[in-house]
């Protein structure tokens, strides 16, 4: 079981950090109110229980820091991180040390770390600051939350298991074929006619707000009948099949886990989201698409109630 940290908020994944830190450091870890923060969210003086390890505590003041994103693939080899928000950090340590406020500092993050970012960015701090440091990020946080269960119930993030889980393959292989054909023959300015279907009825049944209906789905319109002159080709019988299977499968999730979700377009942005974190690398370039396809889905009536 992997929780998305990524949909957590700033305050909730602090929080997280701070129960972590009470169970590798002490109950002593006192957290900070939000504000600026002077480069740490929450400190611990003593011997830590054990980190890095039993063997071999941190003894001193620690100094703890916390850096959200919600970006699915957010990495600490990203330019921005390690450049700018390291550097940021640095500097906030060398205030921290010349005050003799730290002896050891300690990030977390929800980012991937490679290994090699890893030892770069550890060492990085340590020759100009001096001060001893580790990263805990992505890959830690989960091992901790699975040594520690009690933490991930205290933290709530339970709510963040969305159990609407499916086969993204056949949303997958329907979007690269559209995306292929939008790319050759299937280009029509025509605008599909919703005038048998009454959307704002549908929107009020499947609680889609007004906002998103109209500042995001209807900015679609124009490719709903490309994907509709697609799909009803006789030629492309099998990707039809391919797209009802993924309505069919979908539709039953819906149905069943509901009550999970707010508005109908919270739905959608966790389909689309898990679609996108399965095939990160061959959707590149066709994210947009993802949406688009959802989006038609729902207008043609093929997702959602109808009555």
């Amino acid at each position: 079981m992997k929780y998305p940290l990524y949909d957590q908020n700033e305050n909730d994944f602090e929080n997280l950090v701070t129960l972590i830190c009470k169970k590798i450091l002490g109950e002593g870890v006192i957290p900070f109110a939000k504000g600026r923060d002077g480069g740490k969210d929450g400190r611990f003086s003593g011997t830590a229980n054990c980190f890095p390890s039993k063997n071999s505590p941190w003894k001193g003041n620690i100094i703890i820091q916390a850096k959200h994103t919600d970006k699915i693939q957010a990495s600490c080899s990203d330019y921005d991180f390690k450049t700018k928000i390291v550097g940021d950090e640095i500097e906030k340590i060398k205030k921290l040390k010349s005050n003799g406020e730290i002896d050891y500092y300690l990030l977390f993050t929800n980012r991937k770390l490679p290994g090699d970012a890893d030892s770069k960015i550890v060492n990085r701090i340590k020759e100009e600051t001096g001060v001893e440091n580790n990263i805990i990020a992505e890959e830690k946080i989960q091992q901790y939350l699975v040594q520690f269960p009690d933490v991930a119930k205290m933290a709530g993030l339970d709510k963040l298991l969305m159990p609407l889980e499916f086969d993204d393959s056949d949303i997958h292989d329907v979007v690269l074929s559209i995306k292929e054909a939008l790319e050759t023959d299937y280009l029509s300015n025509s605008i599909v006619d919703f005038s048998k279907i009454d959307l704002p009825e549908k929107n009020r049944l499947n609680n889609l707000s007004e906002e998103y209906f109209g500042n995001v789905i209807s900015r679609d319109f124009s490719l709903f009948r490309n994907i509709q002159d697609f799909l009803s080709e006789p030629i492309n019988a099998e990707i039809r099949d391919w797209y009802d299977d993924a309505v069919a499968e979908l539709n039953s999730k819906i149905t069943i886990y509901r009550d999970r979700f707010g508005g109908f377009e919270n739905v959608i942005d966790y389909i689309y989201n898990y679609v996108l974190h399965h095939n990160s690398n061959d959707l590149k370039g066709k994210k947009r698409l993802v949406r688009v396809l959802l989006h038609y889905m729902y207008c043609n009536c093929d997702i959602g109630k109808k009555e």
